[in-house]
């Protein structure tokens, strides 16, 4: 059994162990010990806010098994993408090109530097150990911080996007890159991303970054080819953003031409098909049906309570027309939870 709960300052020795195996340029979670340090204390003072208005909050899980308290991944949310400074990202534009003349029309794809997503809420930092094997709970902690969302939408906007990793090569160098972001930062792929620190919000794209449409014509094929296009490792969690809601959009990331996927809040699973019940009590009938391996579903369930978010996975039948789940005693004490207290259920 997993549950997934927001980060505690003992969780960082075992986040810096998650970083040593995390594909470089692939993976937007925190690379060095100080970076993990920083958003962890970044992310106990966020969720220790009182908010009215979503701002500069950042708030990490992590996936914990319950069988050896083990950290076995992690995953972000921020309120606002650019809180502290501006989100950018290329537009992906068409423009309709005309001659009367020469009785020629067609369309021509144009890149636009700008900075629309900013105030959107942006999910980052997904990372699952063993990233080849994982199963259910991969999706568990994928969607928990939607959850956490969706208990308290005070806290995140009506809009939400992730910027998935585009296409790299075995040496960790994109396309895309070597086609236009070295033209201007003189600087390797991996150098810019650690330089700009994955924030994608500093200063320094202003500066650098072609302020005028790129004609996407005039990029090398390569270049074209990658564009909007994932990376393997990336395919995980393109299908759960994919099942959530997620759909990939006219936007592009500036650095390696990834896709960024983006919902309205109502377009989400999380949002639109969840509902809360009461915990009920657990009763021995319950677990002869689990062992006579009686018709299921299997359900994300969080606890719908400001303080002490945690969610897990819970096989029960269908729980839309009923009074509430029978959790057993292990799972209420893993949710801190005790019978009567609402718990916010939505389908796997």
């Amino acid at each position: 059994m997993y549950i997934v709960r927001p980060v505690e300052i003992s969780d960082i020795a075992a986040l810096a162990s998650l970083a040593t195996v995390a594909s470089p340029g692939v993976h937007t979670l925190p690379r060095t010990r100080a970076a993990i340090v920083r958003a962890v204390e970044r992310s106990i003072a966020s969720f220790a806010t009182p908010v009215v208005i979503p701002s500069e909050e950042s708030y990490m899980f992590v996936l914990v098994s319950t069988l050896d308290q083990s950290i076995a991944g992690t995953a972000a949310i921020s309120a606002t993408a650019g809180s502290n400074g501006t989100y950018f990202a290329f537009r992906n534009d068409v423009m309709q090109q005309v001659s009367r003349d020469l009785n020629i029309s067609h369309s021509v794809h144009a890149l636009t530097l700008c900075s629309e997503l900013t105030s959107h809420s942006q999910l980052s930092g997904f990372f699952v150990r063993g990233w080849g094997n994982c199963g259910q709970e991969a999706a568990l902690l994928s969607r928990a911080r939607l959850l956490f969302a969706a208990v308290l939408p005070q806290r995140f906007g009506d809009s939400f996007f992730v910027s998935l990793a585009g296409i790299t090569d075995s040496h960790a160098q994109s396309p895309f890159w070597e086609a236009l972001g070295r033209k201007f930062f003189q600087m390797d792929f991996l150098e810019a991303e650690r330089l700009i620190d994955g924030a994608r919000n500093r200063t320094l794209i202003v500066e650098l970054m072609p302020h005028y449409p790129v004609y996407v014509p005039l990029l090398p094929g390569d270049a074209q080819a990658v564009m909007g296009q994932i990376h393997p490792e990336g395919e995980l969690p393109f299908r759960l953003l994919t099942e959530e809601g997620f759909e990939p959009d006219e936007y592009i990331d500036i650095f390696d031409g990834g896709p960024i996927m983006q919902a309205h809040k109502h377009a989400l699973r999380s949002f639109s098909a969840s509902f809360v019940r009461p915990v009920a009590a657990y009763e021995q009938a319950d677990a002869n049906d689990a062992l006579a391996g009686a018709a299921s579903v299997t359900y994300l369930l969080a606890t719908a309570r400001e303080n002490d978010f945690r969610a897990t996975l819970f096989d029960c039948a269908p729980l839309e027309h009923a009074a509430g789940p029978r959790l057993p005693p292990q799972v209420l004490k893993s949710l801190k939870l005790a019978v009567g207290e609402p718990v916010l259920c939505v389908r796997l």
